[in-house]
């Protein structure tokens, strides 16, 4: 029988994560402070602890990972490659589908593969507690979780959409000992001042990312821990891709599609950048390798967003990044993919996308859940309203190897599982969700707001 569930064993866990700045033909653009010119460390360092800012500013290739954190890794890593074979046959397409399962992590999703180094780094300075945003809830469940896991408190500012539309999660991350408030909230400047301008502000990751900066800028005790866009957090997500490529070594293949959801960009980068310093080497077998990153239609931020320096938050607390952004007061639809609903994008993907090494597609909400419910029905795990992107993607171009012919391998991150995410497909077996379309003249004033660089 064809083995359709590839695994690796405890000690091939990474060593080291990878760091795709040591091969890009263009370096990303520093971040800026206040005064315009590049941000230092010491600016940084009032959320951040040194190690944490040492790997955010290196264009070293190999970051060993610390023995404390691959023990923590061990509990749920490696994870599975699997081969959707299930899937390919209800398509009919002579494509191979494999997807490098991330919802065995003790949160469900592939965020603790950073929750848990940035605990362990914070920790190491002595620093005492952590503050932290969440969309649907996956980042805040997994720094709650690591948080706990060396003994660190942990608030979680949780957009308060996806508060209202998970509750579940919201109980996760308590259960593991964290305090979870609905963001606006009324415990920062930044909260009030919106809450007072509309009080049914249904919040988004901007704003929350305003909250816990605050916060932890304005104690000693406590530092800011972010789930996506940063270069740190793309690192340590490069786990993902190198253990997928240990996987298809095992079997003799390689893919020619990898495919990520994308809001600020770690789970894509996580599966594909590993693949993409194949290319950057000049492995044959990556020559004509693409890379997508998925998004919603509803927050194009690749596909419709510009190329510029912008603020990470809404309230202008972080330093300006240059970035693919909507413009940090974009304030997206209330759609269920709740952790993809972030104004900008990471400055190492955008980068990569601004100089067309990689590519990028916008997907509707009704198509992404109607992808999720298929592969469901076919392989049995139902994944979350983010994971259902990649799906909706991996779908269309098996689909077009059905037209073509063609029998290429397609590998996929399934980002976590969709357990708590049931109240979304209830609304979309009611016909409850809808398509939303930002409006471009929407984007365009949004975009209008971007601060003024140079």
């Amino acid at each position: 029988m064809e083995a359709t569930r590839i695994q690796l064993e405890a000690n091939d866990i990474p060593t080291h994560w990878y760091n795709i700045v040591a091969d890009m033909p263009n370096p990303p653009a520093p971040p800026l402070g206040p005064n315009g010119k590049p941000a230092t460390p010491e600016q940084m360092g009032a959320i951040f602890p040194g190690a944490i800012l040492e790997q955010e500013m290196s264009a070293q290739r190999w970051i060993a990972i610390p023995q404390e954190v691959r023990e923590i890794y061990r509990l749920w890593r490696p994870s599975p490659l699997v081969r959707a074979v299930r899937l390919e046959r209800a398509l009919g397409t002579p494509a191979k589908i494999f997807f490098k399962y991330e919802g065995v992590s003790p949160a469900g999703s592939h965020k603790p593969n950073s929750a848990v180094p940035q605990a362990f780094y914070n920790k190491q300075a002595g620093i005492k507690r952590l503050t932290t945003e969440t969309g649907a809830g996956q980042w805040g469940s997994s720094i709650s979780f690591a948080g706990q896991m060396f003994g660190l408190d942990v608030r979680v500012y949780m957009v308060k959409v996806s508060y209202e539309q998970k509750p579940y999660r919201r109980l996760m991350m308590q259960t593991w000992g964290a305090e979870v408030y609905p963001s606006p909230s009324p415990l920062t400047e930044t909260g009030r001042r919106l809450l007072a301008e509309n009080p049914d502000n249904e919040g988004s990751l901007g704003i929350a990312i305003s909250e816990a900066v605050e916060e932890a800028a304005s104690r000693a005790d406590t530092n800011y821990t972010l789930g996506s866009v940063l270069n740190h957090v793309v690192l340590h997500q490069s786990i993902i891709g190198l253990e997928a490529k240990k996987q298809f070594d095992k079997v003799g293949l390689y893919p020619d599609v990898v495919i990520g959801p994308c809001g600020g960009g770690s789970s894509f980068a996580g599966i594909a950048f590993p693949f993409l310093a194949d290319r950057a080497s000049g492995d044959k077998r990556a020559e004509h390798l693409r890379c997508i990153a998925v998004e919603p239609s509803s927050c194009p931020t690749l596909t419709k967003g510009r190329f510029a320096y912008d603020f990470g938050d809404a309230s202008g607390f972080t330093p300006l990044m240059k970035m693919y952004t909507l413009g940090h007061d974009f304030m997206p639809p209330g759609i269920h993919a709740g952790g993809l609903r972030y104004h900008g994008d990471s400055p190492l993907v955008s980068q990569l996308f601004h100089d067309g090494l990689i590519e990028a597609v916008a997907v509707p909400q009704l198509a992404t859940f109607e992808a999720g419910v298929q592969f469901a029905r076919a392989e049995g795990i139902i994944p979350a309203p983010e994971s259902c992107h990649a799906i909706r993607a991996a779908i269309d171009e098996a689909l077009r190897c059905k037209a073509t012919g063609e029998s290429k391998t397609i590998l996929f991150n399934l980002t976590g599982h969709g357990h708590f995410d049931m109240s979304s497909y209830e609304r979309y077996f009611a016909g409850k969700l809808e398509n939303y379309e930002y409006p471009a003249e929407a984007v365009a004033a949004s975009l209008s707001h971007l601060p003024k660089v140079g």
